[in-house]
């Protein structure tokens, strides 16, 4: 059988998909990332889609997308700041009416988080269920696609499954249950009210939802445990998905690489204190003074967030303010029209290495960052720091990466001077293997909800 006639084999009789998704749209924004990408080949295979997301993204125009204010005050603020960036950019506007809108709702914000508790985002389920359950029952949706991002989306899913009946499939994006430690599988009630509403979602996904998948191998073996439903045919199918990424910007190849007279370390995406820059930076200490030449030609470029405060006191501590280059968010550019996703894959082509920081908690076994799959489509070397994910890893090492393990002061020490070798010789590690594109995820859904068609 060919590789067509087997995608063509994938496509399911259920073609009229109702999306829901918070963050669709979005500029440089993972969990939009991961549904746009879907599209093209969703829309190839024949699937009618009609989205229903927030106010905070770009409308499409390919096809019935419908965006809806959340009802909640949290909610409202968040969708509000991002719609008015998105018409008038971060300037005076901006600021005048996103304080005058905080100051109104800090009162109502303030109940909302006393008597429930939960993330912002949690009551766009309610317009995206009034109006996807007119859809549904008119019988112009043959399934309902959830994906988050903000679970919202699930809930609303859920109740829509409840309501109607209908065809339920929902993309898990970060594990809904987190756990501790390695000895704890998350059959623990949490004490935080919005923890202990994601735990409560998770159950209700295993019994009610159709097909339900997660992005790793380590997020689908913890859900199976606490969900053993998931492993039988006549209750919710669980399964694993790679979900990849679409050459970013538009890049169609890597450009070659150039070495100029730095060697630039550049990390793309949020930091925080358990994924944190000042573990290179406290690594390049021993490297100056083995080399007190790097001193002047090493520098750590941050795209994509604010400063974590561990690297702002490293910065100030050791003196690295020259060392470490903090460029923050990258948007559109409104001279050059450049997206924010063109402009990070124009500073990516510059990089040297690119760092991939995997975190330090417990739930890094089930994560895989989703900048790893951008990453491989640069042609750039990746240097990854990483914590207790066996399928991260050999995805990295298959790759020719520079790999150190998270905490391991001395590997990571070692692995930094490798890097600094390597540059002066100019001969930085050539990644191997290929990129992993979005189409495979599609089809390897589409074969799935294919399998089940006739029993659902």
């Amino acid at each position: 059988m060919t590789q067509n006639t087997a995608e063509m084999n994938a496509v399911p009789a259920k073609k009229s998909w109702l999306i829901l998704s918070h963050g669709f749209n979005m500029d440089g924004r993972a969990s939009s990332q991961t549904i746009t990408d879907k599209i093209p080949y969703l829309l190839e295979a024949g699937i009618q889609p009609i989205v229903f997301s927030a106010i905070t993204g770009i409308k499409d125009q390919r096809f019935p997308h419908r965006q809806f204010l959340a009802w909640g005050p949290a909610a409202f603020r968040f969708d509000f700041r991002h719609w008015i960036a998105n018409q008038y950019g971060r300037g005076f506007i901006y600021k005048l009416l996103t304080s005058v809108v905080s100051v109104l709702l800090a009162p109502f914000i303030a109940l909302e988080k006393l008597f429930l508790g939960y993330s912002s985002q949690w009551s766009w389920a309610m317009p995206a269920f009034m109006h996807g359950r007119g859809l549904v029952k008119s019988g112009k949706v043959d399934l309902v696609f959830s994906t988050g991002g903000a679970w919202s989306a699930h809930l609303a899913g859920l109740w829509l499954k409840k309501a109607t009946g209908a065809i339920w499939i929902a993309e898990i994006h970060d594990p809904l249950v987190i756990r501790k430690d390695p000895n704890d599988q998350g059959f623990e009630k949490p004490k935080n009210r919005d923890a202990r509403f994601r735990h409560y979602l998770e159950s209700q996904l295993a019994k009610y939802a159709d097909q339900v998948w997660w992005f790793t191998e380590g997020a689908l073996h913890y859900a199976k445990v606490r969900n053993p439903n998931l492993n039988t045919p006549n209750n919710a199918h669980g399964f694993m998905v790679l979900p990849g990424a679409e050459p970013p910007g538009g890049l169609s190849s890597a450009k070659p690489h150039t070495y100029s007279d730095k060697l630039n370390l550049c990390h793309f995406g949020s930091l925080a204190n358990d994924r944190s820059l000042s573990t290179i930076l406290n690594a390049l200490v021993p490297l100056f003074k083995k080399y007190p030449e790097a001193r002047d030609l090493i520098r750590v470029h941050a795209y994509g967030a604010p400063l974590d405060s561990l690297t702002i006191d490293a910065i100030q501590s050791l003196g690295f303010s020259d060392v470490l280059q903090s460029h923050g968010r990258l948007e559109k550019d409104p001279d050059t029209g450049k997206s924010g996703r063109e402009r990070v894959v124009e500073k990516m082509q510059e990089a040297d290495v690119l760092i991939l920081l995997h975190g330090n908690d417990e739930w890094c076994a089930e994560y895989i960052p989703s900048k790893f799959y951008e990453y491989l489509w640069t042609g750039r070397p990746i240097w990854a720091i990483t914590h207790r994910n066996p399928q991260l890893d050999q995805m990295l090492q298959d790759r020719g990466a520079y790999l150190s393990l998270e905490g391991d002061k001395a590997g990571i020490s070692m692995a930094l001077e490798r890097i600094w070798l390597d540059w002066q010789q100019k001969q930085l590690r050539i990644p191997g293997g290929k990129p992993i594109g979005v189409k495979q995820a599609v089809y390897k859904i589409l074969s799935e909800v294919q399998k089940n068609k006739e029993s659902i």
